[in-house]
């Protein structure tokens, strides 16, 4: 395709999802870096009421507001129609449900790892660490809604009553250190065969690049993450394991200085079960470790030389890993992703990857804004970017003004976040629920015994009453 038609092509589609308000973010995704992109993912379709790139536009709107239903984005559709000079459309939701189920799930996975691609592209040399990218890894899980579909796939808890609990998902994300953009992910039930953090990290493995670092707590210091790393050229800087640190004997091994040492371990003599035989005999029969003790900690790495690495530099670097957590605070807690929506797996998952792109946008924002402002992305607050963003764009759309960023990015760059090393927050509540009494049978159950008995069973009550330690009364 030549570049005229490609212009050509790229303003229709702009055309069309201007007269969209629910497209925020989605202009971004029609840059000439992702244009081709995004263009090589479209399906094959024919003129829709909501077309493939229209339909991830209302769907990105959905996870960044507040109200996450899909009447609201169909309203917005159907009042923005009748304002651009078209006949609204209807405002039934089953269109653009059935929308939503056609959107290819490889379309939304793969723009959210271009994005985050393009947006660590961006990073200038000197945001890297002695010139090397740093990768962070981390788990965490999310909830689905209780359909027989998503627990079948993604089972809950097992302590918890059938009927009581919801669907759990777990998921690791790999992030950039410099930029905080999410480079890929993966995710499977909470529990059961192949649904470990180990398992879904593995798969995660071949998208990593020689010269990379990786950052990780003790739970990925074993020795089938570790001699994968080394075979692509990865060097890692994980916690030691628990049950390692408190065997750790530093007069053994090199001496490299005080609590600093190198070591070989030699492989596992049990092959593990998930492991095939031929992968288990190639892996090496030993590797070379270092293991150096930090601030109560004791840090595992294959950074071995103490004169390009040194201790001090180590332990900032680990500390750095903390940001992993930030990150995922920002997509469950900011963008709300801690609970998802969808009622089946497959449109769970393109919910995810939907909420991964959309945080990939704001931090494609983001690093020029501190590229401008001369600072990390880091000391930038995602929140403001996100309401800057967002103010932005709806004022563009109804003042039909320079769609010139630079002034935003100048915006965005003046919010920076506090600098609090060491930070210690008791992981606690102090606003207290509602004292309702917890559900510790099925609805449909509860509803029969009310419909029995004309008042709700004596349930367990949700926490204690401050004085005398007793129970709250139900009604």
């Amino acid at each position: 395709m030549d570049a005229k038609q490609n212009r050509f092509q790229q303003q229709a589609i702009k055309r069309r999802l201007s007269r969209q308000d629910a497209i925020h973010f989605f202009n971004l995704l029609t840059s000439a870096e992702l244009f081709d992109v995004l263009e090589s993912l479209l399906p094959e379709h024919r003129e829709r009421l909501f077309p493939p790139t229209e339909t991830l536009a209302m769907f990105l709107s959905q996870v960044m507001q507040a109200d996450r239903s899909c009447q609201r984005v169909v309203n917005e559709a159907a009042v923005a129609r009748w304002l651009g000079g078209r006949k609204a459309c209807s405002t039934f939701t089953g269109g653009y449900c059935k929308a939503r189920q056609r959107l290819p799930l490889e379309l939304v996975s793969s723009l959210a790892c271009a994005t985050g691609a393009l947006t660590n592209e961006k990073v200038p040399n000197d945001w890297l660490w002695q010139g090397r990218p740093v990768r962070i890894v981390d788990g965490t899980t999310v909830t689905l809604p209780d359909t027989p579909a998503n627990q079948e796939d993604y089972p809950q808890q097992r302590s918890q009553k059938p009927g009581l609990g919801f669907p759990l998902c777990r998921i690791v994300a790999v992030t950039c250190l410099a930029s905080g953009a999410v480079l890929n992910a993966a995710m499977g039930p909470y529990a059961g065969k192949g649904a470990s953090e180990h398992t879904l990290f593995r798969s995660l493995l071949p998208g990593f690049n020689a010269g990379d670092i990786l950052l990780g707590d003790g739970l990925y210091g074993s020795y089938v993450i570790l001699a994968d790393c080394l075979a692509r050229g990865v060097d890692v800087v994980f916690e030691q394991n628990g049950a390692r640190k408190l065997t750790t004997d530093f007069r053994k091994g090199k001496r490299l200085g005080h609590k600093d040492h190198l070591i070989r371990i030699s492989k596992p003599c049990q092959r593990p079960d998930w492991m095939s035989l031929a992968h288990y005999q190639a892996l090496p029969d030993d590797i070379v470790l270092r293991e150096v003790a930090l601030g109560g900690k004791v840090l595992i790495t294959t950074l071995y030389d103490p004169a390009r690495a040194p201790r001090q530099a180590l332990k900032a670097l680990y500390r750095s890993r903390w940001h992993v957590e930030l990150d995922i605070r920002h997509i469950k807690t900011t963008l709300g992703m801690e609970t998802l929506s969808c009622k089946t797996p497959e449109m769970a998952e393109k919910e995810l990857w939907v909420y991964f792109l959309a945080y990939n946008l704001v931090r494609l924002l983001m690093v020029p804004s501190a590229v401008l402002a001369k600072v990390l992305p880091r000391t930038l607050s995602f929140k403001h970017a996100l309401q800057c963003w967002q103010a932005w764009y709806q004022q563009l759309l109804s003042c039909h003004t320079t769609d010139d960023l630079t002034e935003l990015f100048r915006l965005i760059g003046q919010q920076r976040v506090g600098n609090r090393p060491g930070r210690i927050e008791p992981r606690a509540v102090k606003r207290r629920p509602k004292p309702l009494p917890l559900l510790t049978r099925t609805r449909h159950e509860a509803r029969a015994w009310i419909r029995q008995h004309g008042h709700p069973p004596k349930q367990r009550p949700w926490n204690k009453t401050a004085s005398g330690g007793k129970k709250a009364s139900v009604r």
